[in-house]
């Protein structure tokens, strides 16, 4: 179970369901590579969980596995207390035009000293 796995095993994990998704679909590295405009290198580092998050992507997106994406990582809602926090940084109304000494809108002759 990957739960309270390290984080080296859960790489490791990952590069092997990466590796078994490939040959389900019986694709070899190099026809992945190609699919997913990699070397086949990335290809063999990625299923070793060596690899940059843009070439783990760009090979689920070869594998067609991009949908899966929403069970690994779900979209995540702002939760109610972030909600309380940003609430309180939101304009609230509209201030209005300001007069005060230094405008040039009023029409009040400046005083003689």
């Amino acid at each position: 179970m990957i739960k309270n796995s390290s984080t080296n095993v859960i790489i490791q994990e990952l590069g092997q369901r990466l590796k078994q998704a490939r040959l389900n679909a019986d694709l070899t590295q190099v026809e992945i590579a190609e699919l997913a405009g990699l070397s086949r290198k990335a290809v063999l580092n990625a299923e070793k969980g060596k690899a940059q998050l843009e070439v783990f992507v760009a090979i689920l997106q070869a594998l067609n596995l991009t949908d899966q994406m929403e069970n690994f990582l779900p979209s995540q809602e702002i939760s109610p207390l972030q909600l309380v926090k940003l609430q309180g940084k939101k304009r609230q109304r509209a201030s209005g035009q300001r007069t005060g000494p230094n405008s040039t809108e009023h029409n009040e002759e400046p005083p003689e000293w």
